[in-house]
């Protein structure tokens, strides 16, 4: 995908980090229809990936049953001022990355 897909904050309080991620990608299933009826391919996000300073704190796989520009939450331990990059990779093979500063 062109254009950056992924917007996200990262909070540290008390050790921890808390990251809300928001990507924006169509996520279709491949079970619907277009107007004129004909089948919509599917498109989906497989997998997504953070790692803080080298080291993976989270990792996800989708699949069609998630909905249109996913949500995530999650909480790892760490502190402020790290960097955290965010990742993923659908059934299409578009990809996208961004790195997050942690407040």
């Amino acid at each position: 995908m062109a254009k950056k897909t992924i917007r996200g904050k990262a909070k540290a309080k008390n050790g921890m980090v808390d990251v809300k991620l928001l990507m924006k990608h169509p996520m279709e299933t491949g079970l619907r229809k277009d107007k004129d009826g004909n089948p919509i391919k599917a498109h989906f996000i497989q997998t997504v990936t953070a790692t803080a300073d080298g080291n993976t704190v989270f990792t996800a796989e989708f699949n069609t049953s998630v909905s249109k520009d996913p949500y995530l939450a999650f909480s790892y331990a760490g502190e402020k001022g790290g960097a955290l990059n965010i990742a993923w990779a659908d059934n299409m093979g578009d990809s996208d990355a961004a790195d997050i500063k942690v407040k």
